[in-house]
């Protein structure tokens, strides 16, 4: 029997439309888009159509919008890139979520290591961001104010608007990680008053390694990778037309048929609700009402993710606790204990992240699995 993917928010499968667009891009048409030629050429504009097809869609500028190998490096780059530059003019606090994907919060190490005052913003017990936290701690000596738009272990929404404007009374630059959200809301540059916003094209059926980073004009940050000139000369190295190429398709992809998709997951996400609910001990972490339609984390009272987790694998589904990234850490989620749960229950808890080609089938047939499972192991 066909396994059962519920680990969306981990990555897709690349869209067979996607890849169609892809292909030519690794054969006939292969060249360096910087090379002066004609086989060049023809790169380049590939990806000048891709940076005009992104930017006319998040409402941007084609000079505002950089290509990079996905969330993780646009993160890096905002975070490291952005702080560093703003260090001249004597602003050397940098305030972030305490629920930042981990790319983040290991740049904020880092910026700590070199001398800035990192802050982390407290949530709520539904893994919202607490924007009176960030009135008191944001100074004139900020730099950056970085919060998530959608935090990928729970899907709680965060109040970016409120952040972005507070940031900016303040003369700070703000930065979200749009990365889980850009499947499931239109990025609006003006609205979200974002400086900066990273999104990575394998969370929307996507190649892997192939992200963006938008950066407002006039906005200065140091590069993070040397080299040559590409991306304006602050990303240096060979552009990989191939996946830029199927950025931008997998992007237009998911704008165009947004609405539909998620009225799919909405009725998806209800029927999961249903059948779970007939299973004892089973209660939800995160904000219910501001949340993507696809994640639901749940706690699992009285079992281990990890022996939970082991099980459903080998009974052929595919889901996880929280985020790829940290999979080999054996700490509790760092997200679920900033919303006060206690480690037994962070380690009680899973994630379970739907796409659109999930069926009402396998929902059923998964969430008996999933109580099947659940019984046997309190048993």
């Amino acid at each position: 029997m066909q396994r059962i993917y519920f680990d969306h928010a981990a990555t897709t499968p690349l869209d067979k439309r996607v890849l169609d667009k892809m292909l030519p891009y690794f054969t006939e048409l292969y060249g360096n888009a910087d090379s002066p030629h004609q086989t060049g050429r023809r790169a380049m504009a590939a990806v000048d159509a891709a940076r005009d097809l992104i930017a006319e869609r998040l409402g941007a500028k084609k000079n505002e919008i950089y290509f990079t190998s996905g969330g993780t490096e646009s993160g890096n780059w905002a975070m490291l890139g952005a702080a560093r530059a703003r260090r001249k003019e004597g602003k050397t606090r940098v305030i972030l979520s305490s629920v930042e994907h981990h790319a983040l919060l290991s740049s904020a190490e880092r910026l700590q290591n070199e001398g800035f005052e990192i802050v982390y913003l407290p949530v709520n017990e539904g893994g919202r961001v607490e924007v009176n936290a960030l009135k008191e701690a944001i100074t004139d000596t900020t730099a950056l104010v970085a919060v998530m738009t959608a935090n990928n272990e729970t899907g709680v929404l965060q109040p970016i608007e409120e952040c972005g404007e507070l940031a900016h009374s303040h003369g700070a630059l703000f930065f979200t990680d749009a990365t889980q959200a850009a499947p499931y809301m239109p990025i609006d540059t003006s609205a979200w008053n974002a400086d900066m916003i990273a999104f990575s094209a394998h969370k929307f059926y996507g190649p892997k390694g192939a992200g963006a980073l938008y950066i407002k004009n006039g906005v200065r940050t140091e590069k993070l990778i040397g080299g040559g000139e590409q991306e304006r000369g602050l990303r240096g190295g060979t552009l990989n037309v191939p996946n830029i190429v199927g950025l931008a398709e997998a992007y237009r992809l998911a704008i165009d048929e947004m609405a539909e998709s998620n009225e799919k997951l909405q009725g998806l996400s209800a029927l999961f609700r249903k059948e779970t609910a007939k299973i004892r001990g089973i209660t939800r972490n995160g904000d219910s009402e501001n949340a993507l339609p696809s994640v639901l984390n749940l706690r699992i009272e009285g079992v281990e993710n990890t022996a939970f987790l082991y099980n459903m694998d080998l009974r052929g589904v595919s889901l996880a606790a929280g985020s790829a990234c940290a999979s080999a850490s054996v700490k509790p989620s760092h997200v679920l204990t900033a919303m006060g749960l206690r480690e037994r229950e962070a380690k009680e808890s899973v994630r379970f992240s739907l796409g659109k080609n999930n069926t009402e089938e396998e929902i059923v047939r998964g969430t008996a699995l999933m109580r099947e499972v659940v019984e046997r192991l309190r048993g």
